[in-house]
């Protein structure tokens, strides 16, 4: 179970998560790391239930060259990265650790995912389920 406050650096944007979560991860798809500045991104999903924006409006993108793109919502002022939104995973938002006003509340990463786009300078977890993929995939 999760009760959390984030949102942007510029503040523009705010959320609240309560509820719980469905897993707390490591992606290591060349995606995310187009989104984070090139490392893994650390990524909990939640239950659209379970997420309230309580303030602002984030911008999307999606690209439109891909047959079942991702979502991806962030601020137009200062570029954070907020949540994503997968096909894979209707009716999930998958949050970024890093907007957490306390980012502790992530804890610790349950899985690593889509190894097999890591790059050598990413440190590959140890004690934890990894997938060359997502699970199931």
């Amino acid at each position: 179970m999760m009760k959390a406050k984030g949102g942007y650096y510029c503040g523009a944007v705010r959320y609240e998560v309560d509820g719980d979560t469905i897993f707390n991860g490591q992606c290591h798809c060349r995606e995310c790391q187009y989104y984070s500045g090139g490392q893994p991104n650390m990524v909990f999903g939640v239950p659209a239930a379970a997420f309230k924006l309580t303030s602002g409006e984030p911008a999307a993108y999606a690209r439109s060259d891909l047959e079942a793109p991702v979502k991806r919502s962030f601020c137009g002022t200062c570029g954070t990265p907020l949540w994503s939104e997968s096909p894979y995973m209707p009716g999930a938002y998958l949050l970024k650790a890093g907007t957490l006003d306390n980012p502790a509340d992530f804890g610790m990463a349950q899985m690593a995912i889509y190894m097999c786009d890591a790059q050598p300078f990413h440190a590959k977890p140890e004690g934890i389920p990894v997938f060359d993929k997502a699970p199931g995939q």
